[in-house]
C-alpha cells in the first residue's frame, strides 16, 4: 500500500439495551448511562485487521458525536485498540435527526483528516445504530464527502488502495470494489470483535482525545438544524397477556385458527 491510511470509525454512545429505557420532561430519550454500541465494534475490529496489515502505515481514529458522557464510547474504542479519539459535543446537537448527524459528522471527519497528511482516508461505520436503526447515515455522510459508499458489508479487504467488500442485498451476495477514500458500512456478520485485555486498557490511558464544538468545524446552529420534529413521545404501553389454550382435544384447531387470525398462516 503505497502512502499512509488514516481510518475513521464513526462510533456511537448508545443507552444500554440491558436498561429499561425511559422518556424525560424533554420528550426525548434519557441517555445517563450508555456504552459503546455493539455494532460499532465490528467497524473498529475491520480497521484494526487492516492496520495490523499494514502495520505502522495505518492510523485508527475512533470518532463519536453525543453528550459529555459519548466520552465513554471513544475511551472504549482506545481500549479496543484505536490510535486516538475524537469527540464532537454541543447542546445544538441534542435533537439531531439523520439530516443533521450526517452534516455534522461530515465536517467532523474534515477536521480529524485535517489533524494529519495522510494521503488516504477511508470511513468505517456500523450497519446501523443501536437506537436509531436507520441505517442511512453512512450514505449520506459519503455522498457529502463525494466518495463511494459500500453498505452491508460482511468482509473488507484493502489491497493496492482499492476495497474489495462482500455485500449483501436483499437475499443476494454481490462482491463491489471502489478506489480510496470511501465510506464502508460493516455489519456484525463481517468479524468477531476483540476484547480489551489489561495491558490495553492501561495503554488507552496515555492516547490523546480531542473535544470539539460545533464553532471549531465553523457549522451554526441553525447549520444542524433538525428536519424532523418531535410531537410526542410516551412509554410503550405493557403487553397484554397472552392466549393461553388448554389441550381439551381441539387445542391443534384452535392454535391453527388463532395464528391465521394474526396472519402467521
Amino acid at each position: 500500500m503505497p502512502g499512509s491510511l488514516h481510518i475513521i470509525t464513526l462510533v456511537k454512545w448508545v443507552p444500554d439495551a440491558q436498561l429499561e429505557r425511559q422518556i424525560g420532561e424533554d420528550r426525548r430519550l434519557i441517555r445517563s448511562e450508555g456504552i459503546l454500541g455493539e455494532l460499532d465494534e465490528h467497524p473498529l475490529e475491520a480497521a484494526l485487521q487492516i492496520k495490523e496489515q499494514y502495520d505502522t502505515e495505518v492510523r485508527v481514529s475512533a470518532l463519536t458525536m453525543g453528550p459529555p458522557g459519548a466520552s465513554a464510547a471513544v475511551k472504549k474504542a482506545l481500549q479496543i485498540g484505536a490510535d486516538d479519539g475524537f469527540h464532537l459535543t454541543d447542546e445544538a446537537l441534542q435533537a439531531a435527526d439523520i439530516w443533521t448527524t450526517s452534516v455534522a459528522l461530515t465536517a467532523a471527519i474534515n477536521f480529524v483528516r485535517s489533524t494529519a497528511s495522510d494521503s488516504d482516508f477511508l470511513v468505517l461505520t456500523g450497519m446501523a445504530s443501536e437506537d436509531g436503526e436507520t441505517a442511512a447515515v453512512p450514505a449520506q455522510v459519503a455522498a457529502r464527502l463525494g466518495i463511494p459508499a459500500l453498505t452491508q458489508a460482511t468482509d473488507v479487504v484493502l489491497k493496492d488502495g482499492q476495497l474489495d467488500v462482500d455485500r449483501i442485498s436483499g437475499r443476494r451476495f454481490q462482491k463491489v470494489s471502489a478506489p480510496l477514500p470511501a465510506v464502508v458500512a460493516v455489519t456484525d456478520q463481517a468479524n468477531e470483535p476483540r476484547y480489551p485485555n489489561f495491558r490495553a486498557i492501561m495503554k488507552a490511558k496515555k492516547k490523546p482525545t480531542t473535544t470539539f464544538s460545533l464553532a471549531e468545524l465553523g457549522l451554526t446552529h441553525y447549520a444542524v438544524e433538525s428536519k424532523v420534529s418531535l410531537l410526542a413521545a410516551e412509554p410503550r404501553p405493557e403487553r397484554e397477556a397472552g392466549e393461553i389454550i388448554h389441550d381439551d382435544g381441539a387445542a391443534g384447531q384452535k392454535t391453527v385458527e388463532f395464528l391465521s387470525k394474526e396472519g402467521l398462516l
